[in-house]
C-alpha cells in the first residue's frame, strides 16, 4: 500500500537543503491579544520566540522533554501546557499532591534551563496601551514585530543572509491562521515599518508554519511554558519569578524581552 505524505503549512515547491537556515523558531502567546474586555488580573499579551539549531532541536531538546514524559508518564503523548500545568487539570492531575508537584516542577525547570535556545519575547501591557494610544494596533501585531526584529538580529549573529527561516505557530482558527499570515507577510516584505527603525528584512527568507493544537512538538510546548513567566516580569518587575530567573540568559541581548509601551 502507497501512503502520501500531507505536509501541513509547508510549501508544495522542492526545498533545496542547502539553502534551510540553521535555525529554527517555535512561537506561541500568553494572555489574549483583545482590547474590549481586559482582564485586571493579568492585562498583558505576550509573545515568545524560541530560536534553537535545528541539531539542537532533534539532538537535546526533543528528547530532554521526551524522558522527563516518560519519567513520569510512561510515555511521551502527553502534551505540556502551561495553563494545564499551573491548574493542575487533565494528565497534570496528580500535581495536586505537593510532593509529585515539588519534583516534576523542579525536573521541568532543570530541562528548561538545560535547553540550548535563546528567547525573543514581546509583551504588551493592554491597559497602558489603551491609555495612551487612541486607535491603537492590535497587542499580537505589535508583538509580532518586536519578535522579529529579535529574530533578524539572531539570524544575522548567526550568518543566516539568504536562508530559509520557517516560524513555527500554533493554529488559532482559519481566520486568525489567515490574518496572522497576512501580517507576518507584510513585516517580511518591508511593508510595515513604523517607528524610526527601518530593519530590512529581505536578509533571510521567512516562512510561516501553522500547526495544531494538540501537536506534540517540543518547540510549541516549551514556547508555551515561557511566554506567561515573561508576561509577569512584565506585570510585576520587582515580584520574585523563579521562572523567569531561569530564562534570563536566554535572552537575545539586553532587549530580548520588549516591555510596551
Amino acid at each position: 500500500m502507497a501512503f502520501a505524505a500531507k505536509l501541513v503549512g509547508v510549501s508544495r515547491a522542492r526545498i533545496d537543503p542547502n539553502t534551510l537556515s540553521d535555525l529554527v523558531v517555535y512561537a506561541d502567546e500568553s494572555g489574549d491579544h483583545g482590547l474590549v474586555t481586559i482582564d485586571a488580573g493579568y492585562p498583558i499579551f505576550a509573545l515568545a520566540f524560541i530560536v534553537m539549531t535545528r541539531d539542537e532541536y532533534v539532538g537535546t531538546v526533543t528528547p530532554a522533554l521526551q524522558r522527563l514524559k516518560f519519567a513520569y508518564w510512561g510515555h511521551d503523548q502527553v502534551v505540556f501546557h502551561e495553563r494545564d500545568i499551573r491548574k493542575k487539570i487533565g494528565p497534570f492531575a496528580m500535581l495536586a499532591d505537593p510532593a509529585t508537584n515539588a519534583d516534576f516542577m523542579a525536573n521541568l525547570t532543570g530541562v528548561i534551563g538545560a535547553a540550548p535556545f535563546r528567547l525573543c519575547v514581546g509583551t504588551i501591557d493592554k491597559l497602558r496601551l489603551k491609555a495612551k494610544y487612541a486607535n491603537p494596533w492590535s497587542p499580537y501585531e505589535i508583538a509580532l514585530r518586536f519578535c522579529m526584529e529579535r529574530l533578524l538580529n539572531c539570524l544575522q549573529r548567526h550568518e543566516q543572509e539568504g536562508r530559509l527561516v520557517h516560524v513555527v505557530f500554533e493554529s488559532r482558527g482559519k481566520n486568525e491562521d489567515a490574518d496572522l499570515e497576512l501580517e507576518f507577510r507584510r513585516i517580511t516584505a518591508n511593508q510595515a515599518n513604523w517607528g524610526y527603525r527601518s530593519p530590512d528584512f529581505s536578509y533571510a527568507r521567512f516562512e510561516p508554519v501553522f500547526a495544531r493544537k494538540d501537536a506534540n512538538a517540543a518547540g510549541l510546548q516549551l514556547a508555551d511554558l515561557v511566554a506567561r513567566p515573561c508576561g509577569l516580569r512584565a506585570l510585576r518587575p520587582t515580584q520574585p519569578n523563579r521562572a523567569f530567573e531561569v530564562l534570563i540568559p536566554k535572552l537575545t541581548g539586553h532587549s530580548g524581552l520588549k516591555m510596551f509601551p
